[in-house]
Protein backbone atom coordinates (compact mmCIF):
# COMPACT_ATOMS: atom_id res chain seq x y z
CA UNK A 1 0.00 0.00 0.00
CA UNK A 2 1.14 3.48 -0.64
CA UNK A 3 3.04 5.20 2.19
CA UNK A 4 0.86 8.04 3.91
CA UNK A 5 2.06 11.17 3.52
CA UNK A 6 0.22 12.28 6.68
CA UNK A 7 1.40 9.84 8.94
CA UNK A 8 -0.17 9.86 12.65
CA UNK A 9 2.85 10.80 15.18
CA UNK A 10 3.89 7.30 16.76
CA UNK A 11 2.36 7.81 20.10
CA UNK A 12 -1.13 8.80 18.44
CA UNK A 13 -0.76 5.38 16.53
CA UNK A 14 0.05 3.49 19.91
CA UNK A 15 -2.86 4.81 22.25
CA UNK A 16 -5.40 4.40 19.25
CA UNK A 17 -4.13 0.77 18.53
CA UNK A 18 -5.26 -0.23 22.09
CA UNK A 19 -8.45 0.73 21.96
CA UNK A 20 -10.75 -2.08 21.83
CA UNK A 21 -12.96 -3.01 18.93
CA UNK A 22 -16.38 -3.16 20.18
CA UNK A 23 -17.04 0.68 21.51
CA UNK A 24 -15.13 2.00 18.00
CA UNK A 25 -17.76 -0.08 16.10
CA UNK A 26 -20.65 1.01 18.20
CA UNK A 27 -19.35 4.81 17.38
CA UNK A 28 -19.07 4.39 13.95
CA UNK A 29 -22.11 2.70 12.89
CA UNK A 30 -23.66 5.75 14.92
CA UNK A 31 -21.93 8.04 12.73
CA UNK A 32 -22.74 5.91 9.61
CA UNK A 33 -26.61 5.96 10.64
CA UNK A 34 -26.57 10.25 11.10
CA UNK A 35 -24.67 10.43 7.44
CA UNK A 36 -25.05 7.71 5.67
CA UNK A 37 -29.06 6.09 6.04
CA UNK A 38 -30.90 9.02 4.18
CA UNK A 39 -28.82 8.58 1.39
CA UNK A 40 -29.28 4.84 0.92
CA UNK A 41 -31.58 3.90 -1.83
CA UNK A 42 -33.97 0.65 -1.35
CA UNK A 43 -31.96 -1.26 -3.66
CA UNK A 44 -28.32 -0.90 -1.90
CA UNK A 45 -30.15 -1.66 1.56
CA UNK A 46 -31.58 -4.70 0.57
CA UNK A 47 -28.01 -5.55 -1.04
CA UNK A 48 -26.56 -4.49 2.44
CA UNK A 49 -29.05 -6.58 4.46
CA UNK A 50 -26.51 -8.76 6.60
CA UNK A 51 -23.62 -8.09 5.13
CA UNK A 52 -20.61 -7.59 7.63
CA UNK A 53 -17.92 -4.92 6.51
CA UNK A 54 -15.13 -3.98 7.99
CA UNK A 55 -13.59 -0.15 7.50
CA UNK A 56 -9.76 -0.79 8.23
CA UNK A 57 -8.00 2.68 9.19
CA UNK A 58 -3.83 0.83 8.52
CA UNK A 59 -1.90 3.82 10.00
CA UNK A 60 -4.37 3.97 13.00
CA UNK A 61 -4.44 0.48 13.44
CA UNK A 62 -8.35 0.42 13.76
CA UNK A 63 -10.86 -1.46 12.36
CA UNK A 64 -14.49 -1.07 12.51
CA UNK A 65 -17.02 -4.06 11.48
CA UNK A 66 -20.82 -3.34 11.33
CA UNK A 67 -23.42 -4.92 9.52
CA UNK A 68 -26.85 -3.48 7.88
CA UNK A 69 -29.70 -4.74 9.68
CA UNK A 70 -32.69 -3.92 6.73
CA UNK A 71 -32.64 -0.39 9.27
CA UNK A 72 -29.60 0.83 10.38
CA UNK A 73 -26.47 0.18 10.69
CA UNK A 74 -25.16 -2.40 13.79
CA UNK A 75 -21.94 -2.77 15.28
CA UNK A 76 -21.17 -6.71 14.63
CA UNK A 77 -19.16 -8.78 16.81
CA UNK A 78 -15.47 -9.32 15.88
CA UNK A 79 -14.75 -13.28 14.64
CA UNK A 80 -16.52 -13.80 11.52
CA UNK A 81 -14.57 -12.72 8.38
CA UNK A 82 -16.24 -9.97 6.60
CA UNK A 83 -18.02 -9.95 3.40
CA UNK A 84 -15.75 -6.44 2.43
CA UNK A 85 -13.10 -5.03 3.92
CA UNK A 86 -12.16 -1.51 2.81
CA UNK A 87 -8.33 0.00 4.15
CA UNK A 88 -7.07 3.01 3.93
CA UNK A 89 -5.19 5.32 5.93
CA UNK A 90 -7.17 7.96 8.17
CA UNK A 91 -6.23 10.91 6.33
CA UNK A 92 -7.75 9.21 3.05
CA UNK A 93 -10.63 8.57 4.53
CA UNK A 94 -11.13 11.85 5.73
CA UNK A 95 -10.21 12.82 2.60
CA UNK A 96 -13.29 10.59 1.14
CA UNK A 97 -15.64 11.35 3.24
CA UNK A 98 -15.06 15.81 2.79
CA UNK A 99 -15.31 14.77 -1.18
CA UNK A 100 -12.22 16.28 -1.46
CA UNK A 101 -10.70 12.92 -3.13
CA UNK A 102 -12.12 10.31 -5.71
CA UNK A 103 -12.46 6.49 -4.72
CA UNK A 104 -11.05 5.63 -8.01
CA UNK A 105 -7.55 7.74 -7.50
CA UNK A 106 -7.22 6.38 -3.97
CA UNK A 107 -7.52 2.64 -5.57
CA UNK A 108 -5.51 3.11 -8.25
CA UNK A 109 -2.49 4.74 -6.66
CA UNK A 110 -2.79 1.88 -3.41
CA UNK A 111 -4.21 4.64 -0.92
CA UNK A 112 -7.34 2.48 -0.94
CA UNK A 113 -7.96 -1.13 -0.96
CA UNK A 114 -10.76 -3.34 -0.81
CA UNK A 115 -10.99 -7.02 0.26
CA UNK A 116 -14.02 -9.51 -0.14
CA UNK A 117 -16.85 -9.09 -2.31
CA UNK A 118 -15.85 -6.99 -5.08
CA UNK A 119 -19.59 -6.55 -6.53
CA UNK A 120 -20.35 -5.52 -2.72
CA UNK A 121 -17.11 -3.38 -2.83
CA UNK A 122 -18.42 -1.94 -6.51
CA UNK A 123 -22.02 -0.96 -5.00
CA UNK A 124 -20.42 0.64 -1.96
CA UNK A 125 -18.38 2.38 -4.23
CA UNK A 126 -21.15 3.81 -6.89
CA UNK A 127 -23.40 4.47 -4.13
CA UNK A 128 -21.12 6.53 -2.03
CA UNK A 129 -19.82 8.56 -5.65
CA UNK A 130 -23.65 9.25 -6.35
CA UNK A 131 -24.17 11.27 -3.04
CA UNK A 132 -24.73 15.31 -3.71
CA UNK A 133 -21.95 17.15 -1.32
CA UNK A 134 -20.02 15.53 1.84
CA UNK A 135 -21.05 12.38 3.00
CA UNK A 136 -19.61 13.42 6.54
CA UNK A 137 -20.52 16.29 8.16
CA UNK A 138 -18.31 16.67 11.35
CA UNK A 139 -21.47 18.76 13.29
CA UNK A 140 -22.94 16.21 12.66
CA UNK A 141 -21.40 14.03 15.49
CA UNK A 142 -21.55 17.01 18.36
CA UNK A 143 -22.63 15.73 21.48
CA UNK A 144 -26.20 17.20 21.43
CA UNK A 145 -27.03 15.88 18.06
CA UNK A 146 -26.12 13.02 18.74
CA UNK A 147 -28.11 12.87 21.29
CA UNK A 148 -31.14 14.29 19.71
CA UNK A 149 -31.14 11.89 17.20
CA UNK A 150 -30.77 8.56 19.21
CA UNK A 151 -33.72 10.55 21.10
CA UNK A 152 -35.80 10.97 18.46
CA UNK A 153 -35.37 7.56 16.95
CA UNK A 154 -35.90 6.19 19.91
CA UNK A 155 -39.34 7.99 20.72
CA UNK A 156 -40.78 6.85 17.11
CA UNK A 157 -39.57 3.73 17.25
CA UNK A 158 -36.93 3.88 14.65
CA UNK A 159 -34.11 2.15 15.25
CA UNK A 160 -31.94 3.12 18.10
CA UNK A 161 -28.27 2.41 17.90
CA UNK A 162 -27.53 -0.53 20.03
CA UNK A 163 -25.40 -3.88 19.88
CA UNK A 164 -26.02 -6.67 17.47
Amino acid sequence: MHTDSHPLPAPVKRLLSLLPAAPGSRLFATALNLALVRHLPDDVRAALRAKRLRLCALDAGLAFDFTWDGAAFRPAARGQEPDLTISASLHDFAQLAARKEDPDTLFFSRRLLMEGDTELGLMVKNTLDAIDGPVFDPRSLAPHRVLAAHRSRASSGGPAVQDS
